[in-house]
């Protein structure tokens, strides 16, 4: 089979022809229809997230079961399934808690995993799914209706992630949300998602004006403004100049930031912009310091919230909303690529010439 591989020491990524994978007892291989595509895939390369090289990459994936072990109840060959990415060890009380990401075992398969604790189950399912076939422990299976597509089942994570996000916020009806980088995966699931957490209003922050207000097109009935940051003044990064402009938006405040910005003051900018109880939603991975004493969070009586994943419940809350069309993300999906031009595809997104919103590779 043809799988995308990263090596140890390489900076380049490759095409290689492997074995197809044989099921062990509790596993079920899958025969991968679409997979996702993130942007991050090479930064986190880079951060030598990727404990166990080399591998196959990819965490996002969705086909039909090829092959069942001989322990395996429940799947049969030829179903559909979505495959969850995200292994934990199902027993400790984050696990049983609906905050499964937490747990200590938590890694992603095809994907990073942090720490330096021993993880068993990244041990043997590390490979991913940008292949032709992946091996997955049963569990991590989820039945796929008919009425879902591949490509769009591939994307679930990053609409459960939104959905996470959107939980932690903690929204009052009739909400004014920030959504940070909402032209990127995450921040246009956001926006597609607002109106089933009772958002009223949402100011869209990204880098160009232009691919904003395709964005605010998802929104539906949902006011929306955009900011866009190249349109700011040259020194906005050290003026404050974007949370003055959220507030001339929001003059009370918003009640939430969904924050999804990889580096730089824009989410210390955002956060200032935020009402009195007001919930900034972190799921960016920056790492510039906020410039805050803790005593202006205690006065406003802010939130911090960081979150790095979904929870399984939350991608089978998406599941759900898309079986009974209570949901539709088919335009979410702006590029497709076949697995031969993978390479090409990650290029692509990591030069971001054109609008990506979500991408997905067909083996």
């Amino acid at each position: 089979m043809l799988s995308l591989r990263a090596h140890a020491g390489a900076d380049t990524l490759v095409l290689e022809d492997l074995p197809i994978p044989s099921p062990g007892p509790l596993d079920v291989v899958v025969k991968v229809a679409a997979a996702g595509l993130a942007p991050g895939i090479i930064r986190l390369l880079e951060m030598r997230a990727f404990k166990h090289l080399p591998t196959t990459l990819g965490h996002e994936a969705a086909g039909t079961v090829a092959a069942v072990g001989s322990a395996v109840t429940g799947f049969a060959v030829g179903d559909r399934v979505r495959v969850h990415p995200n292994l934990n060890c199902r027993e400790c009380v984050y696990c049983r808690t609906d905050r499964d990401m937490m747990c200590a075992q938590q890694a992603t398969l095809g994907h990073a995993a942090f720490g330096d604790l021993p993880r068993p189950l990244y041990d043997e399912y590390h490979n991913g799914g940008l292949a032709e076939y992946v091996r997955i422990p049963h569990w991590l299976a989820d039945p796929l209706p008919d009425s879902i597509g591949f490509d769009v089942a591939a994307k679930v994570h990053d609409l459960a992630d939104a959905v996470r996000a959107l939980k932690c916020a903690d929204l009052p009806l009739g909400s004014t949300v920030v959504v940070n980088a909402a032209t990127g995966a995450m921040g246009t699931a956001t926006v597609k998602l607002a109106g089933h957490f009772g958002v009223a209003r949402l100011l869209l922050v990204g880098r160009d004006a232009g691919r904003l207000r395709s964005v605010a097109r998802l929104a539906d009935s949902i006011h929306t403004e955009i900011i866009a940051l190249g349109d700011l003044p040259a020194d906005w990064r050290a003026t404050g100049v974007l949370t003055r402009r959220l507030r001339e938006y929001a003059p009370d405040g918003a009640h939430a930031v969904i924050d999804f910005i990889p580096e730089g003051p824009a989410t210390a900018q955002a956060m200032a912009a935020l009402a009195t109880g007001g919930t900034l939603v972190h799921m960016g991975a920056n790492s510039t310091p906020l410039p805050f004493p803790p005593i202006a969070l205690m006065v406003n009586c802010w939130r911090f919230v960081g979150t790095r994943a979904c929870t399984r419940n939350d991608a089978r809350e998406v599941l759900r909303l898309l079986e009974t069309e209570a949901l539709v993300a088919e335009d979410l999906i702006t590029h497709r690529f076949p697995l031969t031009d993978a390479i090409k595809a990650v290029d692509a997104m990591r030069r971001r010439d054109e609008p990506m919103w979500m991408t997905v590779v067909n083996p």
